[in-house]
């Protein structure tokens, strides 16, 4: 299989996908999202595993890779419906920081133009803190940065599906056309009437020699 195949686009998609986690995992980790923190290390592992087999042309390797897109399609199909609070869901909820902290998205204080407002704490004396009012200017909410995030990953996901089902055909059959050549076969055909056409070659030259020839006549006489 050359370039420009789909052996070639599934390595580069892998790749695109492994870079598009990685960056996603660097803002969970900034936010606090222990949830998204785990999903995202388990798909860097299995997008590494499909890129290998892809490139060392294993395809049991791509199968489990095209089994967990799907699964990694429903995982930000969850995100969207979570940020966009479908379903009962709340985005202000701790269900991904699994109720340990009430830490939000990292783009929630840090998106485009957003401005953190701080004010000081009233009621405590002798204390230098800051508490947490509100986050103006933001030129867009962060569950919207979210939800295209995850767009992206199941855009991408299901590129790779369609993709991976495709190498793992292909693979396929080329294997099975190598093996009816004979390709896997350690004793082929031909070796196997080797042997009986080798003795039926001497049993004819001692017939037809001299040496033959008088060996008969003394088992004659």
């Amino acid at each position: 299989m050359g370039c420009c195949t789909g052996r070639c686009t599934l390595i580069f998609l892998c790749t695109l996908q492994l870079l598009a986690a990685l960056e996603r995992q660097v803002f969970d980790f900034l936010g606090y999202q222990w949830a998204p923190i785990l999903a995202n290390f388990l798909h860097i592992i299995i997008v590494i595993l499909g890129l290998f087999g892809t490139i060392q042309y294993r395809p049991r390797y791509i199968v489990v890779y095209a089994i967990w897109t799907a699964i990694w399609v429903t995982w930000n199909i969850f995100i969207i419906c979570f940020y966009l609070e479908v379903g009962g869901l709340s985005k202000d909820s701790e269900l991904l920081t699994f109720n340990i902290s009430r830490h939000q998205s990292w783009w929630s204080e840090n998106g485009p133009g957003c401005v953190r407002k701080e004010a000081s704490m009233s009621g405590i004396k002798g204390l230098d803190s800051h508490s947490y009012v509100s986050v103006i200017g933001c030129a867009l909410e962060y569950r919207y940065i979210e939800v295209m995030h995850s767009s992206f990953q199941i855009l991408i996901a299901l590129v790779g599906f369609v993709y991976a089902c495709y190498v793992v055909s292909v693979f396929t059959e080329e294997e099975d056309s190598f093996d009816f050549i004979g390709g896997f076969d350690p004793f082929p055909l031909y070796h196997v009437n080797e042997k009986p056409t080798n003795l039926l070659f001497k049993q004819t030259y001692l017939l037809t020699s001299p040496a033959g020839f008088s060996g008969m006549e003394g088992m004659s006489k």
